[in-house]
This record gives C-alpha cells, sequence and structure tokens, in this order.
C-alpha cells in the first residue's frame, strides 16, 4: 500500500492543524483516502504543536501517530532548537523548513541525510495576508517539494476554510510554491 506520511512541527496558532486538514480534505475530494489528526496536551498559544497527515490511493487503517514520516513541515524553524524535527525521519525523506536560509545550509545542518526545501514563508505571508501566520505559504512549500498534490486541488478546501479570504490564501499558497527552493 502506498502511504505518505506526513509530520507537521508549528507552534500553537500557526496553523499547522488546519494546514494538514485541509491537505487531507483535498485528498479526499480527489478521490484519495486520507486522514489528519493533531497531537497536543493543553498547550497554549505558542507552544509547540504536531500535526499529521496519511494519504493513500487505498483505504489507511492505521490510526497511530505518524511515528516514520515521509514528509516533515517545519512551521518555525526555531524548533529544530527544541524538538527533534527530524525523528523517524528516513534518510532520503523530506524536510521542509520555514527560514530564509537556502536548503543546503539547512541540508548541511543535518549531515545531508535528507531532501531539503526551504521557504521564506513569514515573509511571503505578511505580503499576502497581512499576517505571519504560515499555514498556507508552507502548504504551497509542501506541494512544491513532494508532489503529493496539485496546487489547484487544494483551491475549493481553502475557500471551503476561508471564505472570504481564501483568494488572499490561494495567492500565499502559490508564492511560497513558486519561491520554494529545494536541495535534492
Amino acid at each position: 500500500m502506498d502511504i505518505t506520511g506526513i509530520r507537521w512541527h508549528g507552534r500553537g496558532g500557526q496553523g499547522a492543524v488546519t494546514s494538514a486538514e485541509l491537505i487531507a480534505r483535498a485528498a479526499i475530494a480527489g478521490g484519495g483516502y486520507a486522514q489528519a489528526f493533531p497531537s497536543f496536551g493543553p498547550e497554549r498559544r505558542g507552544a509547540p504543536v504536531l500535526a499529521f497527515d496519511r494519504i493513500s490511493s487505498s483505504p489507511i487503517r492505521n490510526r497511530a501517530e505518524v511515528t516514520e514520516p515521509d514528509i516533515v513541515v517545519v512551521l518555525d524553524a526555531r524548533l529544530m532548537d527544541v524538538v527533534n524535527v527530524t525523528a523517524g525521519l528516513s534518510e532520503g525523506g523530506t524536510l521542509i523548513i520555514n527560514t530564509r536560509l537556502a536548503p543546503e545550509e539547512i541540508a548541511e545542518r543535518f549531515g545531508g541525510k535528507y531532501r531539503v526545501a526551504t521557504v521564506d514563508a513569514n515573509t511571503i505571508a505578511r505580503q499576502a495576508l497581512g499576517v505571519p501566520i504560515v499555514n498556507t505559504t508552507m502548504i504551497g512549500a509542501l506541494l512544491k517539494a513532494s508532489g503529493v498534490l496539485k496546487p489547484e486541488e487544494l483551491v475549493e478546501p481553502l475557500k471551503y476554510r476561508f471564505g472570504r479570504l481564501a483568494e488572499k490564501n490561494v495567492n500565499a499558497m502559490n508564492l511560497a510554491y513558486e519561491q520554494t527552493r529545494i536541495k535534492e
């Protein structure tokens, strides 16, 4: 079975849980199978939060946390100093970071074990949305770095979730898709 596991690292209020839900909604709308779920306790806004996705073309039976992800998305680069964001990520897995740093700099930090993508999601979010909430920008980076879905597959879920603000969020996602840099 071809299951893609994604783990999102963020801080409360950044939209990691919403991102996971939007990816799952788009995968299901496209005829696939998906799960999205958070993992957090009584954390406050700004505390580290995890969210997970599983995407497959076949039914998914496993309901546990994604402990060996194929892809890790980090919404706040400072989490790399607090949490082991690569835990369980296999060599050659994809690591996507919200940072101004080049992917080569991040790859060097992790010994070149992972395929690394970087995007300055904070700047894009401020420009496109007027606020530094990076969930839709990081969706754009995920789509560019992984190819799990196409940007156009996220338009309807973004409209459903964000209503009158959907156009700005679609723009943020597309800008991030264009600006994501990848080191193979």
